[in-house]
C-alpha cells in the first residue's frame, strides 16, 4: 500500500459492532509518532456498540448504520467513506460480512483481525470450536479482506498457547490482548514501515 500524500498520515475508518477494545488500541496506536494512519471515522452496525463512546472520548465522528437494507447501507456508507476522504478501513469486531461490490471498491484497503490462526476456523464462535478440538494453540490473524469470508491474504499471526484448563472466556481475553498488539504491527508492515 502507498501512502497517497507525502508524509500526511492515511485517513482511516475502524468499523465496530461491540466493545471496541482493538478500535481503543488502534486510536492510541494513530496517535503515537511513527503511525502511518491517523483514525478520522468509527462506523456501526450497532447503535448501542459500546465502543461508539470513544467518538466522544477521542473527537472523531462516528456513523452507525442499520444494515437492514444491506444495498442501501453499503451505498450510503461508500458515499460517507468518500466524504471523509477515508482511503484505508479496519474491520475490528464488525459483525456484518461487506458486499464483494464494497470490497471491490477498497480492494486492498480493508484489513480485518480474526481471533483464530487463518485459514483455521474462519467464521464466528472460534475459541469454542478451538477447544473443542484439542488445538494445543490458538492466536489471532490480521488479513486483508476479500469477497470470501476470513480468507484474504494474511498478513500477520500471533500464536498463543492453549492451557489444560483454558475456558473460551480465558482463551478471549489471552487472544484479545495479543490483538491488540498485533493489529499495529501489521499496519506498519502494510506500509513496509
Amino acid at each position: 500500500m502507498v501512502l497517497s500524500t507525502g508524509y500526511n498520515r492515511v485517513r482511516t475508518a475502524v468499523f465496530i459492532s461491540g466493545t471496541g477494545s482493538n478500535l481503543k488500541s488502534l486510536i492510541k496506536f494513530s496517535k503515537s509518532k511513527k503511525s502511518p494512519i491517523s483514525v478520522d471515522l468509527i462506523v456501526s452496525n450497532n447503535s448501542k456498540a459500546i465502543g461508539l463512546n470513544y467518538s466522544k472520548k477521542f473527537k472523531i465522528k462516528k456513523k452507525v448504520l442499520n444494515f437492514k437494507n444491506k444495498k442501501l447501507s453499503e451505498n450510503n456508507l461508500i458515499l460517507i467513506l468518500k466524504k471523509n476522504k477515508i482511503e484505508m478501513i479496519c474491520l475490528a469486531g464488525f459483525m456484518k460480512i461487506l458486499s464483494k461490490n464494497f470490497i471491490k471498491k477498497f480492494k486492498g484497503k480493508i484489513l480485518n483481525i480474526h481471533p483464530s490462526l487463518l485459514p483455521k476456523y474462519k467464521g464466528l464462535n472460534t475459541h469454542m470450536r478451538v477447544l473443542k478440538n484439542k488445538e494445543k494453540y490458538s492466536g489471532c490473524t490480521v488479513h486483508f479482506v476479500n469477497s470470501r469470508l476470513d480468507s484474504g491474504k494474511i498478513i500477520l499471526q500471533k500464536k498463543v498457547k492453549i492451557l489444560k484448563n483454558e475456558t473460551k472466556v480465558s482463551l478471549a481475553k489471552k487472544i484479545l490482548v495479543q490483538e491488540h498488539k498485533l493489529y499495529s504491527k501489521a499496519i506498519m508492515k502494510v506500509f513496509n514501515l
